[in-house]
């Protein structure tokens, strides 16, 4: 009798546990999962990616016009310095001392002919 126990128990044990899972007793197949969220998670993973991308091409496009601003700057400053220089050269007081002599025909007054005008107040 002992035997026939042991048979018994042998005939009810359960599956092992890796064993694929049994058909439904209607007979469809069980509905497979999305791979546990892996697809989903590789989807996420490449939108954030892209976006980081698309942030990186965004920077690099900024830094070229950062470039182009700074040579233009350059630029200028070297310009404005070039007028600076023209300017005080033009400024000087013997070369105003020599046009009014050339062009205009002004002579430097004599401080003995000068005369000065005293207002009341």
């Amino acid at each position: 009798m002992a035997e026939g126990v042991r048979v018994e128990r042998a005939r009810t044990r359960s599956k092992p546990r890796g064993a694929a899972p049994s058909r439904s007793r209607s007979g469809a197949k069980p509905k497979p999962r999305l791979l546990g969220g892996g697809v989903l998670w590789i989807l996420l993973l490449a939108v954030l990616l892209a976006g980081v991308v698309a942030v990186n091409v965004a920077v690099l496009g900024l830094n070229l016009q950062l470039d182009q601003v700074e040579r233009e700057r350059t630029e200028l400053d070297a310009d404005i310095a070039a007028l600076r220089s023209e300017i005080s050269t033009a400024s000087t007081t013997a070369r105003i001392e020599r046009l009014a002599t050339k062009e205009l025909g002004l002579v430097q007054a004599d401080p003995d002919e000068m005369v000065y005008v005293r207002l009341r107040r």
